[in-house]
């Protein structure tokens, strides 16, 4: 068995988080104890002398100006976390909860919330037994923090959630059993260090960014595959035109696309062809796609930020108990929102040029990729749900960022809606996923339908790929288990795959 991993809360990286399996294990480091040991104690320090701090010794939202003895402070905390227990809609999938017990114990790791580390440590106790809360996915606005979901994820410490271990639901104190820990009677502070924070937005939107960096390496393939298809021309991905731009994107998607097409039977075949250039959504690939790959790596960088980020509202550096508001979620809403407008356009020009693959472009080609047109529709009623798809995402792809709300009688009067952006998000990634799919299909057809030509062997192993799992049929049939089979296949990883060279 692998040794755990011990969090400093310090420098958790994205791909650890985005990779995160069933079952890991995860340790608190010796100096994230100390940490959290020493503002525990600040916390203890403030709440025997009577100091007013936000959330130990008084209320919360709009009860900020109400002190609360310190006979209360427990009950307080209780309180907070069954008051807050709002949430509604379908549960978060089991993935999303697994990245939030794993980001909200590294959060508190840093040591700046005063909560017990053995507080902490029940949380990668249930990450490594793989006991998932049930966590609605719906009633947070993203600050203050992501409130109604974390507060489901702390009702299984306390003893009273409910939760998912394997097919089986567990409720109240056999969650903390399964975990192999007792439910906790929380201190001041520490019902609010587990709510307070952007963990949920934040899983949200990593999810999405890692499976858009999926998609977008595996619609390169896709492209590429499309401009073989076509007879298109190789001239738009000349490393010349794209220095002359200094894109870095755009530069990484023709260098790929490049590398990827090279020499083969099928682009020889039409050397002499006079068609001077190509559609939009065939030679703008670098372009539009680089831009989506520049995106990509800004929101890579403002969400690793916030993985080793401090979330929690109040913060304690020494006896300094300091109110502020790091559990706003705008970075996090801000990029989920730029990731889905970026992948919105990606799907958009994947679904143009699913409608150019016919004799429109490539003369050696039947409209919509027939055998016999007007008999048969081919591939027609294909590219209207690619079309239906892609229209949705636009409707998707307005930001939530925008639509701030005031809560809590306007004391919170200024939210993210970060949640909501993250959600959003992996919707258009599965429509991405879908449209790439269908892409594929009608790219490796015409493919077929132009044989013996071959083209180069990296699309050569894309178009086997598609084929062990998608039979090639030349008359009309049902297409949606095809186009569902071809959408697991790009989810899958195999196809991004190839893009690498692999």
């Amino acid at each position: 068995m692998n040794a755990p991993h011990a969090l400093t809360g310090l420098d958790l990286q994205l791909d650890t988080v985005a990779a995160l399996a069933p079952g890991a294990r995860f340790t608190l480091a010796g100096a994230a104890l100390e940490r959290m040991a020493a503002s525990r104690a600040a916390v203890d320090r403030a709440v025997a002398r009577g100091q007013a701090s936000y959330g130990i010794t008084t209320g919360f939202g709009a009860f900020a100006n109400r002190r609360i003895p310190e006979a209360k402070v427990r009950e307080l905390q209780v309180n907070l976390v069954r008051s807050h227990s709002v949430g509604v809609g379908p549960p978060l999938a089991a993935q999303h909860v697994r990245r939030i017990l794993l980001l909200k114990a590294n959060n508190l790791a840093a040591g700046h919330s005063g909560i017990r580390p053995a507080v902490v440590e029940a949380l990668l106790q249930l990450l490594e037994h793989d006991v998932l809360p049930v966590i609605p996915g719906k009633g947070s606005v993203g600050a203050s923090g992501d409130l109604a979901p974390l507060a489901h994820l702390t009702l299984a410490v306390i003893g009273e959630g409910s939760a998912h271990q394997g097919g089986r639901l567990l409720e109240g104190p056999a969650v903390c059993a399964a975990a192999g820990f007792k439910p906790f009677a929380l201190e001041a502070k520490e019902g609010l260090a587990l709510l307070n924070g952007t963990q949920v937005s934040t899983a949200l939107a990593l999810d999405g960014w890692a499976r858009g960096r999926n998609l977008l390496e595996a619609g390169l393939a896709i492209g590429a595959l499309t401009v073989e298809a076509l007879a298109g021309s190789h001239t738009p991905f000349d490393p010349r035109i794209h220095a002359a731009r200094g894109q870095a994107g755009q530069k990484r998607v023709a260098a790929a696309m490049l590398a990827l097409l090279g020499e083969s039977e099928m682009h020889s075949s039409h050397a002499d062809c006079d068609r001077v250039q190509d559609p939009y959504a065939v030679r703008c690939q670098p372009q539009v796609v680089g831009a989506a790959w520049d995106t990509l790596e800004h929101a890579g960088r403002v969400l690793a930020a916030e993985l080793n980020g401090v979330s929690d509202n109040p913060l304690i550096f020494g006896d300094d108990i300091l109110s502020g508001g790091n559990f706003h979620a705008a970075p996090i809403g801000l990029v989920a929102d730029f990731l889905a407008i970026a992948l919105t356009d990606v799907a958009s020009m994947s679904e143009r040029r699913i409608d150019l693959v016919d004799r429109r472009v490539n003369p050696a080609l039947n409209m919509f990729l027939t055998n016999e047109p007007g008999v048969e529709s081919g591939f027609m009623m294909a590219q209207v749900t690619a079309a239906a798809l892609a229209s949705e995402n636009k409707t998707l792809a307005h930001p939530a960022s925008v639509d701030s709300i005031p809560t809590s009688a306007g004391q919170e009067d200024h939210v993210s809606m970060a949640p909501w952006a993250g959600h959003k998000l992996l919707q258009v990634c599965d429509n991405l996923a879908t449209i790439l799919g269908i892409e594929l299909l009608v790219g490796a057809h015409a493919l077929d339908s132009q044989r013996p030509l071959r083209t180069t062997p990296a699309l050569e192993r894309l178009h086997a790929l598609l084929r062990r799992e998608v039979a090639y049929q030349p008359r009309d049939h049902r297409l949606d288990g095809d186009i569902a089979a071809a959408a697991r296949l790009v989810e899958s990883g195999a196809v991004a795959a190839i893009a690498r060279g692999g």
